[in-house]
């Protein structure tokens, strides 16, 4: 079962004269989102540890007259985020800052290592903490509208699925750390987060389609999303049309979240 449904880009510019920033933009809805920044005006820093796939997505948003660098960067650790920091200053202050980096092992949680819990802790939620404190000076001088951050969380945040233990629980953290971060610094700069559900990205590799096909039923859209979908999501709340939205948790899905087969 694939996606489908990701539209045409309208012809906006939202973001001209912004930098962002986004993590996890090597593929998937990081490379999706960092694509539609850069359509839309913003100047793009692709950060992710797989510098070959990050300087790919920059180097496409450049051919179709983007402007974009590739930063090679473990999101989960200070100097990384010093040299994503380093590269958006070459186009001008952090404006917009999409935190999407996550590290996924699946494994019930007496078979989950500590040391397998803490790196996905430390990729999917401390990063997003790392991340906003660096770009935070950045955030907070924009001329003319406020900063913006939006977290990539999921429906794990809000929903069991066996196996996955540390990632939900990084991902529920960064619904509490939005809505955090929204009241200490604003109204400075807004901080927002999304929850997508089965879309079609990489970690879809390990599934059958059998099981694609299943998950698909489960939506009320009657299939898997397209990370496009998800990076529209993004841009509106990092957009000045989302101005009186923060703190928000914006639920992109397909309706699977409220899809219950009960007699």
């Amino acid at each position: 079962m694939t996606a489908a449904g990701a539209t045409q880009l309208p012809h906006t510019a939202r973001f001209d004269g912004r930098t962002a920033v986004v993590t996890g933009a090597a593929a998937g809805i990081g490379a999706a989102t960092a694509r539609r920044l850069a359509a839309e005006g913003a100047a793009v820093v692709v950060a992710d540890i797989d510098g070959d796939r990050a300087e790919a997505t920059a180097a496409e948003i450049r051919a179709a007259g983007g402007t974009s660098a590739a930063v090679v960067a473990d999101v989960a650790g200070e100097d990384g985020w010093a040299r994503i920091v380093a590269a958006a200053g070459d186009f001008g202050p952090v404006g917009v800052l999409v935190s999407n980096a996550v590290a996924v092992d699946v494994a019930p949680a007496h078979e989950t290592s500590p040391a397998s819990w803490r790196r996905q802790v430390d990729v999917g939620l401390t990063a997003a903490f790392l991340g906003f404190r660096a770009c935070l000076p950045g955030l907070r001088a924009q001329q003319g509208a406020p900063g913006a951050a939006v977290l990539v969380s999921s429906v794990h945040a809000r929903h069991g699925i066996p196996g996955h233990p540390a990632y939900a629980a990084a991902k529920g953290g960064l619904l509490s750390l939005a809505g955090q971060l929204a009241v200490e610094y604003g109204p400075s700069v807004r901080v927002n987060t999304v929850l997508p559900g089965p879309v079609l990205t990489r970690l879809w590799d390990r599934v059958p389609e059998e099981d694609r096909r299943a998950s698909a039923a489960q939506t009320a859209a009657g299939r898997l999303g397209a990370p496009e979908e998800v990076a529209a999501a993004v841009a509106f709340l990092a957009s000045s049309e989302a101005s009186y939205v923060t703190g928000a948790s914006l639920v992109v899905d397909g309706g699977w979240s409220v899809v219950k087969s009960s007699a």
